[in-house]
């Protein structure tokens, strides 16, 4: 051992945090069952509001497709793409094969939407509307009438009371898949941590690092070590999310959610770090496996009751719990998407955080030197807080 590795005592054990936990397969199942939620909160949104990109629609002739432009740009563009084809029968084929959406054929007394099993509601009465527009137009032209006289004082605006950067459906997905996010890597990362510090008990490994190591760096080494690893995972996730979006045709949503991801990785690692110190100290209670269902209980309960909070409690207790330290990592960027949040409340929010972490990690640290020693029977919370140092 070097002078170099003496003075930082707590990489080694930071470095041995991150080898042994991407050979884990419980670390990469985890990672793996993350990617897959995010990815199903990215897709189902996206299918939802329709998004996903154009629905292609055969046509005959350029009548049809205009039809098919106007539709589209009532629902804002991009939600439809004109397919032309040379007769009745190639439109048949490619609604057959799968190839199109639908098709548009010349009907008796106008048009006849063609599908395979069934048409889409939405896309039939998006098409039905913009053939009685374009009929009514050339109707008014025929009797001298501009469109602009046809449509007057029809006009319908909407206005909001309070309005959300994003649509509220999208919103509400995002803002569940962020506090998802944190809820299943604390929690997954903190029992590991509290797994790995019980195996060391058991196997009396515990010993021979604490007669080489600090013990503050036994347990600095594990928070910055599974810091890093989490948020790695978070990175990964991040991108997935990313091309989902890209792939769904939701780029911009981007706009709203990239400055709102900022801040959440700000709150993620100060919650984490809070969190990771008190999942050390519930592995140094224990002594065996066994006892980590009462030892991380308190734990889990610091991450259940502000998750639900954040998804499910009103506007009021939400407001409330982005104050809260550890429940404010969950609570404020789901804020942030659904409402106009001015900037001081998430300042003010991460500034008791700060605080929050920084007591939380120092009493951690002080129980867990000494209680990682203890390996006769478990011990609880309010026993290990009456403990002297050794």
């Amino acid at each position: 051992m070097n002078n170099e590795t003496l003075r930082h005592p707590w990489q080694l054990v930071a470095q041995r945090e991150i080898s042994t936990k991407i050979r884990d397969k419980t670390f990469l199942g985890s990672t793996a069952f993350m990617l897959i939620l995010v990815m199903a909160a990215v897709v189902i949104p996206a299918l939802l509001t329709g998004h996903g990109g154009a629905d292609k629609i055969a046509v005959l002739d350029d009548a049809g497709a205009k039809v098919v432009q106007t539709a589209d740009a009532t629902k804002g563009g991009g939600a439809y793409e004109v397919t032309k084809v040379a007769d009745q029968a190639g439109a048949e084929r490619l609604v057959a094969d799968g190839d199109v959406k639908a098709a548009l054929l010349p009907g008796d007394n106008g048009y006849v939407v063609l599908g395979d099993d069934q048409v889409d509601t939405d896309l039939q009465n998006n098409l039905h509307e913009a053939v009685v527009n374009l009929g009514m137009e050339q109707n008014a032209a025929r009797a001298g009438l501009t469109p602009q006289q046809l449509r007057a004082n029809t006009e319908v605006q909407e206005r909001l009371l309070n309005p959300g950067p994003l649509p509220q459906i999208v919103a509400g997905f995002v803002n569940i898949g962020l506090a998802l996010v944190f809820y299943m890597t604390a929690l997954g990362f903190g029992m590991m941590i509290a797994q790995s510090v019980v195996q060391e008990k058991e196997s009396r490994v515990v010993e021979i690092l604490a007669a080489a190591v600090p013990i503050r760096a036994l347990l600095w080494g594990k928070v910055i070590g599974n810091t890093v690893l989490a948020l790695s995972q978070i990175v990964v996730i991040a991108a997935a999310s990313l091309i989902g979006l890209l792939a769904t045709g939701q780029a911009d949503i981007l706009k709203v959610v990239a400055p709102v991801a900022g801040w959440f990785v700000v709150f993620f690692v100060l919650g984490f770090v809070a969190l990771a110190g008190l999942w050390a100290v519930a592995g140094s209670l224990a002594t065996r496996q066994e006892d980590l269902g009462s030892t991380t209980l308190p734990g889990q309960m610091i991450l259940m009751i502000p998750f639900f909070f954040s998804v499910f409690a009103g506007s009021s207790a939400k407001t409330v719990a982005s104050f809260v330290p550890i429940a404010s990592s969950m609570a404020m960027p789901g804020r942030m998407l659904t409402e106009d949040v001015p900037v001081w409340q998430p300042l003010l929010a991460i500034l008791i955080l700060v605080l929050a972490t920084v007591l939380i990690v120092r009493l951690g640290a002080r129980l867990y030197e000494r209680t990682l020693l203890q390996t006769g029977r478990r011990l609880g919370y309010r026993e290990a807080i009456t403990l002297k140092a050794s």
